[in-house]
């Protein structure tokens, strides 16, 4: 699988770099501004990109500013954005460009190999990933009547692990489920959200929009 990373620290860089290489990615390149992700994504498009939230010039949104450039011009990159802080709303803004396969990941996660590995891996294949720390953030705010209110207790943290961008067997692992009733959860909530039958794909999305935004 082929990446791209931009951060503009260049020993963090170069350290997400070969962690990632190591882990068997194929990683093509590493730069150290926004602007020079995108020009290089052009030239070449990877399977996903990992940048930092914060870089030159104003070291602000630039890499949420590249990953919303990316969902237009290269919607099939999956985009992995790093951040040093919990900010929900900069996930839900992520979320909600329209990419592919977005993820937010504080970068004390990227200690954990495996992590840093399987949330690369599940945005190039067009998932959604939210660091657990965001969801649980969002799960404790104080919210006015939603449709999320509907689900039971089983339904809610099948859909929190869902928000972390979880795959059914994910979940059935974590929550010592069989497949089949996992997958009951995910049609009840999803009828519960009022999302229609289509692509399950979609509707995952749209589920966690959902949450996240309540």
């Amino acid at each position: 699988m082929r990446v791209m990373v931009a951060d503009d620290a260049a020993l963090f860089r170069e350290g997400i770099a070969r962690v990632l290489a190591d882990s068997g990615f194929d990683v093509v390149a590493a730069v150290g501004d926004a602007q020079s992700l995108l020009e290089r994504v052009a030239d070449d498009p990877p399977d996903a990109v990992v940048v930092d939230i914060r870089m030159p010039p104003t070291h602000t949104t630039e890499g949420l500013d590249a990953a919303h450039a990316l969902a237009g011009s290269h919607p099939d990159v999956g985009v992995l954005v790093l951040s040093a802080h919990v900010e929900p709303h900069f996930a839900l803004q992520l979320i909600e460009s329209g990419a592919r396969g977005a993820g937010y990941l504080l970068k004390e996660r990227v200690a954990d190999v495996d992590e840093l590995g399987d949330a690369v891996r599940r945005v190039a294949a067009g998932g959604v990933v939210v660091d657990p720390a965001v969801v649980a953030q969002l799960v404790g705010r104080r919210r006015e009547r939603s449709p999320l209110d509907d689900l039971s207790e089983r339904e809610r943290q099948v859909l929190e692990l869902m928000a972390e961008g979880r795959s059914n067997q994910a979940i059935c692992q974590r929550l010592y489920l069989s497949p089949k009733t996992v997958e009951a959860y995910v049609r009840s909530l999803f009828g519960k959200l009022g999302l229609q039958a289509g692509a399950d794909d979609n509707r995952r999305v749209l589920a966690v929009l959902a949450f996240l935004r309540n």
